[in-house]
């Protein structure tokens, strides 16, 4: 792909000259030359190092360290003292200071002059911006009532109050719509404590001391790349490790042993290594009897799942499934490793519902070492407390109605949705990347009704889209706390420096809308310290800012159920769970195929390849950073990965431009075929998550193509039950 422009966007400046920021930046974080574009109170000449804690969706909350030198950052390196990440960043926030200090920040609020998509703006004061946005909000609220107005937050940070506090109040105020649903997390969470009655599981630490290790549906050197070290650790000790994928990862590769399932049937085999549990007797009957329900039942509904059987669903060989049983039920301890891909499908609750039964049946949980490991985000209600960042009282008493964002695209082109959404609120997110079915976002986002307001540091796909943006500060300018849900320590960020030009922090632009708007109660301008120190109890909070850390008030060995203990009606975890079919839901594990095209023969052989959109980029989270060119530009171009039979059978080579395609899109892409072993196998094709439009040939990314279905249940989205055709252009 020819080199593009990192400045796709045109901001009318009344003095383009006299504020421009220049960086030279050669040497991974050192800044070497740069100009003030309107910084405030540069601080002291003398270099001082500031604690601080990663803020990006990502399982691993890395702590790391900011050498500042008159008030610029011009150093950022892991902190050595933190106990999980120890000293490391990764190939992302190594270059972070890259992104600080871009020549394409945005540091000042801008109003837009040209069509919505063309990211033609001009630089406004912040009370003019304000005053706009208020005006909007007031005229709409006025006439449609406020559930007209919607926000759409994300991940973008996931700081305690800049990902969401003042917001809650804020749009409680207002009486806006509320968002519900999540892009990621939630279904997995939901599917654990369908069996467990609470999403609480192991110390992923503990990996160490495990003998074997199961990685199912995580490809953990890439995403939770510092949880790798203590797999090693537990290798060295001899411990064997077992990826489950249907993709050969970087982790795969790594393994021991790896194991290829067809997408999306990975509890058919789940199901298969229960019956072999069951029928060579390599349960704990102790820990069944005393410790969970429905049993028999289990039994018998594994019965009718025999290695023949799951292999031909699951597309892999009997003996394979029988080695992984017989590993399972005969290695103590045996710990289970997931994250959260798995369940983005129609039926992803079903996978980490089965899977949890997993360790009832050999008793694993009674290992330190043994049983399941998910996320432990739900740990930090130990010394959090976010609920203090809602005040009922600021809505009076009204019920206010709940938006999936999920469903951006379908809410936003809405017809019959009474009152329709006329003001939109974007923060910490980038849904015309990240949100699933993105060509219906865009459409939505391209109404002339629609008044969009965005809070960002760059022109993202979204931002082109929007009326007004404002300038939002990176993580070293501000201050927070950051819960992790891949270790059990608390972090503190201490803010570095101080905004570059006019940016402010999430909770300051609350804030100022709060004030623009004319609202006077006081919880709505609580100061960033003090809303931190009420959500917090049970902290030493000198202690977490001065060593950036603290663990929660745990125990060490955290066994939450090697004696039980589980958090259901009878005390005992649910293998059968009789709540369910009242949701829809059947009461035992049962394998459910979620292939959107599963009930439709015609559409199948119009779209018969099922297309996965992994992050598999090392320079890459999410949407961040893809467009940067320290980024972006050793990852290549955007891509679609074939097996060779799937290319060779459609003429297509390694190297071809292809159009990836149904009905809900199309992408211009370049092929990628592996001559001999490649990572994805028949049937399945790959096309990257993480690229942003400005680094595509045809603006579009892939989830122009995923599916926006909501998953059955736990509040998730379809995007791997996506069916595709591909051609050669």
């Amino acid at each position: 792909m020819s080199e593009r422009s990192r400045a796709s966007f045109n901001i009318i400046s009344p003095k383009e000259s006299s504020n421009s920021l220049k960086i030279i930046n050669p040497d991974h974080g050192r800044v070497t030359c740069w100009q003030n574009r309107n910084m405030t109170s540069v601080q002291s000449i003398e270099s001082h190092v500031v604690l601080g804690t990663c803020h990006h969706d990502c399982p691993d909350t890395c702590g790391w360290e900011v050498t500042v030198e008159g008030g610029v950052a011009v150093k950022m390196r892991g902190n050595a003292q933190h106990p999980y990440s120890q000293g490391e960043l990764c190939p992302k926030v190594n270059r972070f200071l890259d992104r600080v200090y871009s020549p394409d920040r945005i540091l000042h609020p801008l109003i837009r002059t040209g069509a919505k998509g063309t990211g033609e703006f001009r630089q406004a004061s912040w009370d003019e911006a304000l005053h706009l946005v208020a005006s909007q909000v007031h005229e709409v609220s006025a006439e449609f009532g406020g559930e007209a107005v919607m926000p759409w937050g994300s991940a973008g940070t996931q700081g305690l109050i800049q990902m969401n506090s003042l917001d809650r109040r804020f749009f409680a105020k207002v009486g806006a719509s509320r968002q519900v649903d999540s892009l990621c997390g939630a279904t997995a969470m939901v599917g654990s404590t369908l069996t467990l009655g609470s999403p609480l599981a192991n110390d992923p630490m503990d990996i160490q001391y495990s003998q074997l290790i199961l990685l199912w549906g995580t490809n953990t050197r890439l995403a939770n790349r510092h949880l790798w070290p203590f797999i090693e650790k537990a290798r060295a000790n001899g411990a064997k490790v077992v990826v489950i994928d249907p993709l050969k990862t970087i982790t795969a590769e790594a393994a021991d042993v790896f194991i290829q399932p067809l997408p999306g049937t990975d509890v058919a085999l789940m199901l298969a290594v229960m019956h072999i549990l069951i029928r060579d007797e390599l349960t704990d009957t102790d820990y069944i009897v005393q410790y969970t329900e429905g049993f028999d039942e289990l039994k018998e509904q594994v019965s009718q799942w025999t290695p023949t059987r799951a292999a031909e669903v699951c597309g892999i060989s009997v003996d394979e499934i029988e080695s992984l049983a017989r590993d399972y039920g005969t290695t103590k301890p045996a710990f289970i490793r997931s994250l959260i891909g798995a369940e983005h499908r129609e039926h992803g609750v079903m996978f980490f519902r089965t899977l949890t039964c997993l360790p009832m049946l050999t008793g694993a949980w009674r290992h330190k070492g043994g049983g399941f490991s998910r996320s432990v985000g739900s740990y930090a209600a130990t010394n959090v407390d976010d609920s203090v960042f809602d005040v009922p009282s600021l809505s009076a008493g009204k019920e206010r109605r709940s938006l999936s964002m999920n469903h951006i695209g379908r809410v936003l082109n809405d017809t019959t949705l009474a009152p329709p959404v006329k003001v939109l609120f974007v923060y910490n997110g980038n849904p015309l990347v990240t949100a699933p079915n993105t060509e219906l976002v865009r459409h939505g986002l391209e109404r002339e009704d629609l008044f969009t307001v965005v809070s960002e540091q760059f022109m993202t796909d979204t931002a082109k889209y929007a009326d007004v943006i404002f300038p939002a500060c990176t993580q070293i300018e501000q201050l927070d706390v950051v819960p992790s849900w891949g270790h059990l320590y608390l972090g503190w960020n201490h803010q570095a420096i101080q905004p570059l030009g006019e940016s402010v922090a999430n909770t300051e632009l609350w804030r100022r809308l709060s004030a623009a708007c004319g609202f006077t109660e006081p919880e709505l301008f609580e100061n960033d310290e003090s809303l931190i120190i009420n959500a917090l109890h049970d902290v030493d909070i000198e202690h977490l800012k001065t060593d950036g850390f603290v663990r929660l008030s745990l125990p060490v060995d955290l066994l939450p159920y090697a004696n039980g203990g589980f958090e259901t009606a009878s005390g005992k975890a649910m293998l059968i769970n009789h709540g369910l079919p009242a949701v829809g839901l059947p009461a035992l594990p049962t394998y459910l195929a979620g292939d959107e095209m599963a009930a439709d023969p015609t559409g199948r052989a119009q779209y018969p390849l099922s297309l996965m959109s992994p992050k598999t980029h090392v320079r890459f989270l999410n949407s961040t950073y893809s467009n940067l060119p320290h980024h972006a530009n050793p990852e290549g171009e955007m891509f679609c990965e074939l097996d060779l039979v799937d290319a060779t059978a459609r003429g297509i080579a390694d190297g071809d431009r292809v159009r990836v395609f149904n009905q809900r899109g199309e992408l211009d892409v370049v092929a990628r075929v592996a001559a001999n072993g490649g990572r994805v196998r028949p049937g399945l094709v790959v096309v990257p998550f993480g690229w942003v439009g400005d680094r595509t040939k045809d603006t579009k990314t892939v989830n122009a193509l995923t599916n926006d279905l909501l998953a059955t249940y736990g509040g998730g989205v379809s995007y791997y039950d996506t069916q595709v055709q591909v051609e050669k252009i």
